[in-house]
């Protein structure tokens, strides 16, 4: 099992790795596929262990989907392992034609989703996957919260054998998510019961939120707080009871606002129950510096999550 330094909570790409190696020992069917990026997808342990199932095409994303629809459509279940931004910005038409509309079992991984890779700047950062992916008809999009959920999400799609895209999270997370936890497609998790107003997040945001709920709660204000990891489809009765339920809703994103989570609650809330909204997240293009600083620079932080939270009561 891979080791790592918790002592600032955990890399997911970790829990990844080992958890791809006990998938791929209990069934032969199951490859990576990369784009030579098999140290920032922490693959090499897996490369060790199964060196005739990874598949490394080298710096060509559209060819390393097709090679994995047509591994899958020979029966074997891909996982396709590449930063983010090229995964999905190079190759959707690849997703989209030879991956899902062909209903091909292919795991579509991005991996240090966000702005993880900070320093590297806009070119890697990778804020508009969810609304590119989202706009892909019937491709779930999965953004676990911990290595936990990231497990659970993982046998899962095993189990689905269909198509879908799931972010794996780089920037360290602490463990949000209850004991044996699982992950079902269009099943939120509420993680803090609250009848004032909600927050709902996504991946590294969902801390973020638990964060700004306690901060709420020393106000006398107590924020429920969903944790969406499945952001389409999206839970539909978790959120429109919280609609009806609390005073307003607060999204939360690693990712642009236009087209992501904040969006998929905004298009259900309009059409079926009118709430008051606020959707947090990455508005215009990210600047270079660190993942905090980012976060601190765009308000995606607890204190300022509380406070937009504020502004609906």
């Amino acid at each position: 099992m891979s080791k790592e330094d918790n002592s600032s909570g955990f890399d997911c790409r970790v829990a990844f790795a080992d958890e791809l190696a006990a998938l791929a020992r209990a069934d032969s069917r199951i490859v990576a596929v990369c784009n030579d990026s098999v140290g920032s997808s922490n693959l090499g342990a897996f490369r060790k262990e199964f060196p005739d199932r990874l598949i490394n095409v080298g710096i060509a994303e559209q060819n390393m989907v097709g090679v994995a629809a047509g591994l899958a459509n020979a029966g074997f279940r891909p996982f396709v392992c590449a930063a983010s931004p090229f995964l999905t910005g190079r190759a959707t038409e690849q997703i989209k034609a030879d991956v899902v509309y062909s209903n091909f079992p292919v795991v579509l991984c991005g991996m240090s989703p966000g702005v993880a890779y900070g320093e590297l700047g806009p070119t890697h950062h990778s804020i508009e996957d969810l609304a590119w992916m989202r706009a892909i008809d019937d491709l779930p999009v999965i953004v676990p919260a911990d290595p936990d959920e990231t497990r659970a999400a993982m046998r899962w799609a095993v189990a689905a054998g269909r198509p879908c895209f799931m972010r794996i999270g780089r920037t360290k997370v602490p463990a949000v998510s209850p004991q044996n936890v699982t992950f079902e497609p269009g099943r939120a998790m509420t993680l803090r019961q609250g009848a004032d107003v909600t927050i709902v997040a996504a991946g590294t945001m969902v801390a973020k939120a638990l964060e700004a709920a306690a901060i709420l709660s020393e106000g006398g204000i107590e924020a429920r707080v969903i944790n969406a990891a499945s952001v389409k489809p999206l839970d539909e009765a978790v959120i429109l009871a919280a609609a009806r339920e609390t005073r307003g809703i607060v999204t939360v994103e690693e990712a642009i606002v236009y087209g992501g989570l904040g969006s998929a609650v905004a298009e259900l809330t309009a059409q079926q129950h009118p709430a008051h909204l606020r959707i947090m997240g990455v508005t215009g293009f990210a600047p270079t510096g660190s993942s905090q600083e980012l976060f601190e620079h765009f308000g995606l932080t607890g204190p300022q999550i509380a406070r937009t939270a504020m502004t609906l009561l």
